[in-house]
């Protein structure tokens, strides 16, 4: 199969179709990277500040999240802070929710964008098809026959690019779906794990 020549076969809405898709690998590379970094970083902070505190040893504990991303260490060092310390349950709750929240806005700043492909990939598809329908009925008046040969790269172009609109607009959906539900089971394991130190802290 010649990828090339089916790419040329589609004629001029494969171009933005391209675009879409390097947009959406983009995208999903950065933010396997971010979820990674989230998950192994909040990981290690929690293990190891949970012993750090045990043993009365709160700087450590502090110092973990040294030269990490500050998104990723502001829920963390939330739970150090004075306000946080001589607030109520339920507020050391919220103001460690709000801190999550800014993360969560980080990790999801490009959704609109696989949103938006996933919406437009398939009406590009049908522009794609509504130029192969034109260009065959372009053939059949120009030639002033109507055999397949004749109709065929118009057909092509037609079917081509709304299949690749269709594909494009899938893997879109399945990146987003799949990080979002990723997201929140890190998001709600960061949060159970914080809560574990804020006990611990009680303690100290």
């Amino acid at each position: 199969m010649d990828i090339l020549k089916i790419f040329n076969d589609g004629g001029f809405v494969m171009y933005p179709l391209l675009l879409c898709s390097v947009l959406i690998w983009a995208v999903f590379i950065d933010k396997l990277k971010k979820l990674l970094a989230l998950k192994n970083q909040t990981t290690l902070i929690i293990h190891q500040g949970k012993n750090l505190i045990m043993d009365n040893k709160i700087h450590e504990a502090k110092g973990l999240c040294h030269n990490m991303d500050f998104w990723i260490k502001a829920p963390y060092l939330e739970i150090f802070s004075e306000e946080t310390q001589d607030a109520s349950k339920e507020k050391k709750e919220s103001r460690i929710s709000r801190r999550l929240e800014a993360m969560k806005m980080e990790l999801n700043r490009a959704n609109w964008l696989l949103a938006t492909i996933a919406a437009v990939a398939p009406f590009l598809g049908l522009l794609g098809t509504v130029t192969g329908i034109i260009r065959s009925f372009e053939s059949i008046a120009n030639s002033g026959k109507s055999g397949f040969s004749v109709i065929a790269p118009g057909l092509a172009e037609a079917l081509i690019t709304t299949a690749f609109g269709i594909i494009v607009a899938i893997v879109a959906l399945i990146i987003f779906n799949y990080f979002q539900m990723r997201l929140k089971n890190l998001m709600i394991t960061y949060k159970m794990g914080l809560e574990d130190l804020i006990d611990e802290l009680k303690g100290c």
